[in-house]
């Protein structure tokens, strides 16, 4: 008397099994596969659920865009500051002093000391040599 489980899977029809991926297919047989659903989904619940999501999609990209116009005529009235777009040069924790180009000579600022960069010899040198 042992009472095997029931054990639910999916039949690849036009790919291999390795080859499908997260929302390959309906959530709905995902949740029925994985049993957290205790009956397989209708045809019905399938379109329905989809037309949902995709009503959702529409009105959220409607949202989006509504929120962009009165954030624009916002601005546009001063009643809000626009956003102050900040230039980063470099790592956060190293200190820029307007060099452009790492050099070969130290530079002393202060308290700070930068030491110079190693640079390659130029490929004129080595063929001198």
């Amino acid at each position: 008397g042992q009472i095997k489980p029931e054990r639910r899977f999916v039949e690849a029809v036009n790919r291999q099994v390795y080859q499908y991926e997260m929302g390959d297919f309906p959530t709905e047989w995902e949740a029925w596969i994985r049993k957290k659903r205790k009956d397989p989904p209708t045809v019905e619940e399938i379109l329905k659920n989809e037309n949902y999501r995709q009503e959702m999609k529409q009105k959220v990209k409607d949202m989006y865009e509504k929120d962009k116009l009165l954030q624009t005529k916002e601005y546009k009235e001063g009643l809000v500051a626009e956003p102050v777009h900040t230039q980063v040069k470099g790592h956060a924790s190293a200190p820029y002093y307007g060099k452009k180009e790492p050099s070969q000579d130290p530079t002393s600022t202060a308290s700070t000391f930068q030491p110079g960069s190693w640079m390659p010899p130029s490929s004129d040198s080595s063929k001198n040599t």
